[in-house]
């Protein structure tokens, strides 16, 4: 996960981590600020400390780099962007991040260039003072609430990734409310103590003095400095959006036009994948790997302007061949058109929610079949209720081992489940299943002995264990669909459940699973098993008793690769 919160360019890094800085420093402005409500002591002491910080020469070096790396970085990728199509959110990030910069200039002049050249007193109760006779109280703690809500978005924006965040995201939310609030109690309290003084008889000068506030020429001078610090920001801005422009114009005169049959015209960059085209111009286009290659649901027959189009990759071929595809299909995530085409969808998205990669990802994961062997025998001689009694006691025995271990049940299948171990990864994903399986031998046991007691005759069960690379998505209508698992590997496994009522078994865990489980490799037994349907033979280890697995899992030890 620490990989996922930190993938992307060294230009989306960057800017993570220089803006990760100037929210960290907002954070403890706010809470500098919000100790006016408490006592102006508490006010000056947090002051002196965090500016023990802020303001010595690594603390310097840190806060205005990452100021000018995030500002920079932001500035390039207006100028870099393809497209301003974008969705509110980050409609509403851009627009706060124009708006920081027209206040946040003052700001810096004011609390930093005064106090360097003019040997201003940037005590925060002076600050306050100053600020209160005059609107620039409310703009400066609108400057903060800015900066405040464009990180509170750019958090939530990065740990959304995590499987954590949702859990905490009201709790948070309650944060980010009270922080400002508090703060802005804080600056209202103080500044309503510090200006009943300024009121006082001959205390305004004596105070003005004290805090050695500019006069009007050096006044004059910091808001000419801060005009021009504007007229900079302006300068970069308008040099992103004319560089943004130039490079749109450039773009469009390189494009090319996309027609699709029942669907719209567009015109799109060139060099994009024609997937790319339909997500970018919000035309439907399933593609439920993602735009990966790995599925043909967003295939294309072309009609128009296929002699441009170069011939299918080897891989792309293999695919189209699977489906015994014309000639003129072809697979939209891998053709880049150059020149203009008119294509068909072969799937078309009416009438069906959009697909989306969300809705189907391969995994290699562990897998169960599991059934009660001669169930139709015995059940024929219970009636209907009995048989469910029956069912749903042997299920309450054995489910419980299976999600304890990290598994779920995918479906039940009247007499017989199919598991699935959705883990972290493969290897903890293996280790779950062949926890799973050794704890429900142990589990039936239990519950053949409890059938014993109360004169009914045992259950016989026979489960397959394999792993293998599964496609997990919604298959089903359209608001009835839920997530389920296919491919070869579930076929595989099924064919394993099935011949341990051949062999007399209880269990057949097949040889890849230990191998995804890291576990050694010792001379087990295997046996070679060709299963119907099943492309290649299969490596298993058969076991009469499934309890018996425990004793192999815990002997061995993950190997070192």
């Amino acid at each position: 996960m620490a990989q996922a919160l930190w993938q992307g360019n060294w230009i989306q890094r960057s800017r993570l981590a220089s803006g990760l800085v100037l929210f960290t420093f907002a954070f403890f402005h706010f809470l500098n600020i919000a100790a006016g409500l408490v006592s102006p002591e508490l006010l000056d002491a947090m002051q002196e400390a965090r500016e023990a910080v802020s303001r010595s020469l690594p603390g310097q070096i840190v806060l205005y780099g990452a100021f000018l790396t995030h500002g920079a970085l932001a500035i390039w990728q207006v100028a870099m962007r393809r497209t301003l199509r974008m969705s509110f959110t980050q409609w509403f990030q851009l627009l706060l991040g124009v708006l920081m910069p027209l206040q946040l200039i003052q700001h810096v002049v004011y609390a930093n260039y005064a106090v360097r050249v003019m040997d201003f007193d940037a005590d925060m109760s002076s600050v306050i003072l100053m600020l209160w006779s005059s609107p620039e109280a409310l703009q400066q703690y609108l400057l903060l609430l800015v900066v405040w809500t464009h990180g509170c978005i750019g958090i939530h924006m990065w740990l959304r990734l995590t499987r954590w965040w949702s859990h905490v995201v009201p709790y948070m939310i309650g944060i980010a409310v009270l922080v400002p609030s508090l703060a802005l109690a804080g600056l209202v309290t103080e500044g309503r103590r510090m200006w009943d003084f300024f009121t006082d008889d001959g205390m305004a000068a004596e105070i003005m003095a004290d805090y050695n506030w500019p006069n009007a020429a050096q006044a004059a001078e910091l808001a000419h400095v801060a005009t021009i610090g504007l007229w900079v920001f302006f300068g970069l801005l308008g040099f992103a959006f004319a560089t943004y422009l130039l490079r749109r114009g450039i773009q469009r005169s390189r494009s090319v036009r996309i027609s699709y049959v029942d669907g719209p015209d567009i015109t799109a960059d060139r060099g994009l994948t024609l997937l790319e085209m339909s997500q970018l111009k919000a035309v439907p286009h399933p593609s439920l790997c993602g735009g990966k290659g790995r599925c043909t649901t967003c295939r294309v027959a072309v009609l128009e302007g296929a002699e441009h189009l170069p011939a299918p990759s080897t891989a792309e071929a293999r695919s189209l061949t699977a489906v015994q595809a014309a000639d003129n299909v072809r697979l939209a995530c891998q053709i880049r058109p150059t020149e203009a085409l008119r294509v068909k969808r072969v799937y078309s998205p009416k009438g069906r929610r959009q697909v989306h990669a969300a809705q189907g990802e391969e995994k290699t994961i562990a897998v169960l079949f599991l059934d009660i062997r001669g169930f139709t025998a015995r059940s024929a001689g219970l009636l209907p209720y009995d048989v469910v009694f029956l069912l749903n006691r042997f299920f309450d025995a054995i489910v419980p081992e299976i999600t304890r271990a990290g598994g779920s049940v995918d479906k039940y299948m009247g007499d017989g489940i199919l598991a699935l171990f959705e883990t972290r990864d493969t290897q903890s994903s293996a280790r779950a299943g062949l926890e799973a399986a050794a704890n429900i031998g142990v589990a039936l046991a239990r519950f053949n002995r409890m059938l014993a007691s109360e004169g009914e005759d045992p259950v016989r069960i026979g489960m397959g264990l394999h792993a293998g690379t599964v496609v997990l998505g919604e298959i089903g209508a359209a608001g009835n669909a839920p997530r389920t698992l296919i491919g070869s590997t579930v076929n595989a496994t099924s064919r394993l459940e099935a011949k341990t009522k051949d062999l007399g078994v209880e269990l057949l865990v097949s040889k890849d699973i230990f191998a995804a489980a890291g576990l050694a490799d010792p001379d087990l037994g295997f046996q070679t098993f060709e299963l119907r349907g099943v492309d290649g033979p299969i490596l298993a280890l058969p076991l009469p008793r499934a309890s018996g697995l425990e004793s192999l899992i815990d002997s061995d030890a993950p190997t070192t690769r």
